[in-house]
């Protein structure tokens, strides 16, 4: 006769499975919000980088209003300016 405890879940693997699906459940819902705020941003023409346009990923292609004067600053100062 097999021991009927083998098959019943004690309180530590529950509480331990418990734990690590609401963890799981918590990081899926933060990705998912940071993606949709991203998006949501980029809709809205704000940029996601807080206007910090120097090491950004999308600097190059970026037509915001903030890009697009640092280019311009940028390009000045490469033709000559001070």
């Amino acid at each position: 006769m097999k021991n009927r405890s083998s098959k019943i879940q004690s309180r530590r693997e529950l509480l331990t499975g418990a734990l690590r699906y609401s963890a799981l459940g918590v990081s899926g819902m933060l990705g998912g919000w940071s993606f949709v705020k991203k998006r949501r941003l980029k809709r809205q023409g704000k940029c996601i980088n807080a206007g910090i346009c120097r090491g950004c990923r999308v600097y190059e292609r970026c037509g915001l209003p903030a890009a697009l004067s640092a280019k311009q600053v940028l390009s000045g100062r490469k033709r000559g300016g001070k």
